[in-house]
């Protein structure tokens, strides 16, 4: 390894705070409302999935199309039978009948294949814009950046329900606008043949109805339905954190406040919904009023005319039962109103997450983009050129002006107090933190492997566990037990029933198996280039010796977080990180851990200073 002369020693810059959580709001039904959907939706209808899109749309506009008809013809039918019993003409109204069940039998399975295209088209479509966030959500590690910032809440909750909902809704509001205009044309020239005057007051009731729903109740409805999605998330979350931290809260007997945490979460859940369903009963009383009214309405219009014998009683049937449907057609917001405002809300969240994890989305770098970025380049040897590193969101700085080289067969332990920025270092050398200045040099990504003090296990079999995070291996069944002897668990697979066995690891194998199962997925991969952070925390001296002496032997390039005495001898070089800034770099022959990890040099290991203006050439 090569360093330049010494140790870059700077002092802290104020700390400023983080940037505030930005709290989404929900849109109004308006223009942006529109503008969201069109965002969210536009891709599935003009890209690789349009011709199934517009096909499927076709097919369910024609289904609409022939079940209106047959609408219309029950409709007719409806008003003959009224009259035939009215005029105690018993032939006509058994041809009536006749006539009706001929309709049925056509219009029942058009109506059962309309629903269940409808219910096939809205999966589908989930399945693709699934599928499009879930590209965007794991790229570029953009799940890390929103875990570790503040800019959206529950992105799991937005791909997994939000979605659902947003799909099955556009679907069910699409074909009832067009539905409703497909009834609203036919039903008309029924109810305009009968009487012009029912039209008029008809348009005037349902303008009416439309301008107070949306005046009195839409913004307000809307407003709620979005928090309460959020505050169901969140309660959500509190419950899965109870569950995925079972083990420490048990032994902190922590139960008393992850109870006082989750009411916490949940009395914001019914103080929402409360205010909620108050808003909703004065809509639900508004709307059965607006609906019950055209019970009485046509017939009141109608009535003069039955009386006077100028109308047939089943002419008025027929006209009520119009009346009714084109009421329906033309208060379909009205109608909708509750499901509508919660729709609305739904869109706002996936345009949010859209906005932050598409390609086309008005995406901005989740760091502040004032702040200076950490170059990444292509090199022969991990290299740190003059890297100064701060947290994302804070001018904290917590190593200044760092370079150096390591070679294959270096071996570099990093060490220091408690948050002097040991770990951070590690994220910006896995690209994971950015903020900062300075370049950092390395091999292709897939050449560095990474152990993290806790490894992760995912579901699956022991053989995923073992060639994770690769799907498939090369390595025979002989090999991959042999590595597993190789990490001292040789009875591991004979105990749980072999390679291909699932059990839940993380319950299953002590932290000290899981991090020797851990070293095994470096055997299996075989890198360049080891960083392990404090990956052998749990496992005795031992088997840490072994392991160490295991990776060092196969000539692989080491860098290590620890804290123990012991792994010195495995490593040719210390970065010291002193806090503020400040490091120091020492061969590892001479270093001692004394006091608080102080490094005291021995023989050729006094510390190097260079002056902060001088730069380093990088090998390759």
């Amino acid at each position: 390894m090569t360093t330049p002369n010494s140790a870059a020693t700077g002092s802290p810059a104020r700390e400023v705070p983080a940037a505030p959580e930005k709290r989404g709001r929900a849109a109004p039904l308006s223009l942006a409302a529109w503008k969201q959907f069109v965002n969210v939706a536009k891709p599935y209808w003009l890209e690789d999935e349009k011709r199934t899109a517009w096909s499927l749309l076709l097919l369910l506009i024609v289904l609409m199309l022939v079940e209106t008809k047959f609408a219309v013809m029950l409709n007719d039918q409806a008003g003959e039978m009224t009259s035939a019993l009215a005029g105690k003409d018993g032939d006509r109204f058994w041809a009536s009948v006749r006539a009706c069940l001929f309709i049925l039998a056509f219009a029942i399975p058009i109506y059962a294949f309309y629903y269940y295209m409808r219910d096939l088209f809205a999966n589908q479509w989930r399945r693709w814009l699934t599928s499009r966030f879930l590209d965007g959500y794991l790229k570029g590690r953009k799940y890390y950046e929103l875990g570790s910032s503040s800019e959206i809440d529950n992105p799991d909750q937005r791909i997994s329900e939000d979605i659902n909902t947003f799909t099955g809704r556009s679907i069910h509001f699409l074909l009832i606008f067009l539905g409703s205009i497909m009834q609203l044309v036919a039903f008309s020239a029924v109810l305009w043949s009968i009487s012009h005057v029912l039209v008029g007051v008809l348009a005037l009731y349902a303008l009416l109805g439309t301008v107070v729903a949306l005046w009195v109740f839409g913004s307000p409805l809307i407003h709620l339905n979005f928090w309460q999605l959020r505050r169901e998330a969140d309660f959500r979350f509190s419950l899965m954190r109870v569950r995925e931290n079972a083990e420490s809260i048990a032994f902190y007997r922590g139960e008393a406040q992850e109870r006082a945490h989750i009411d916490s979460t949940f009395d914001k859940v019914i103080h929402n919904f409360a205010r909620l369903i108050k808003k909703q009963r004065s809509l639900n009383l508004f709307q059965r009023t607006f609906s019950q009214l055209t019970l009485v309405l046509p017939f009141v219009i109608l009535a003069e005319g039955v009386l006077s014998g100028e109308l047939e009683v089943g002419r008025a049937t027929q006209a009520a039962g119009a009346f009714t449907a084109v009421l329906a057609a033309v208060g379909v917001i009205v109608d909708n109103f509750e499901s509508l405002s919660r729709f609305v809300a739904g869109i706002g969240r996936l345009q949010a997450l859209s906005n932050l994890v598409l390609p086309n989305g008005e995406r901005r770098n989740l760091a502040n983009d004032k702040q200076q970025r950490i170059q990444t380049r292509p090199g022969e040897h991990l290299a740190l050129e003059s890297l100064t590193l701060r947290p994302p969101q804070s001018e904290r700085v917590l190593i200044k002006e760092l370079s150096l080289i390591l070679k294959p067969g270096d071996a570099l332990l990093i060490t220091g107090d408690s948050g002097c920025g040991k770990s951070s270092l590690l994220r910006a050398i896995a690209g994971l933190w950015h903020t900062g200045s300075g370049v950092i040099h390395h091999p292709p990504m897939e050449e560095l492997f990474f152990l993290p003090q806790q490894p992760y296990l995912q579901s699956g079999t022991l053989r995923s566990q073992l060639i994770y995070p690769s799907a498939q291996s090369l390595l025979s069944d002989e090999q991959l037990l042999d590595i597993l002897e190789q990490v001292h668990l040789p009875y591991l697979a004979g105990h749980v029933g072999g390679l291909d066995a699932v059990q839940d690891w993380e319950k299953l194998l002590s932290v000290g198996e899981q991090q020797r199962l851990a070293f095994g997925r470096v055997l299996v991969h075989q890198p360049r280039i080891v960083i392990l952070d404090e990956a052998t925390s749990a496992l005795d001296s031992g088997n840490e010796a072994s392991l160490y002496a295991r990776l060092r032997g196969s000539g692989t390039t080491l860098i290590s977080i620890a804290h123990r005495a012991a792994v010195l001898r495995h490593h040719t070089h210390v970065l010291r990180l002193m806090g503020g800034g400040a490091w120091e770099v020492h061969e590892a022959g001479g270093y001692q851990f004394d006091g608080p990890l102080a490094g005291v040099p021995g023989s050729g290991s006094t510390p190097r200073r260079a002056p902060q203006a001088s730069r380093m050439a990088v090998a390759g």
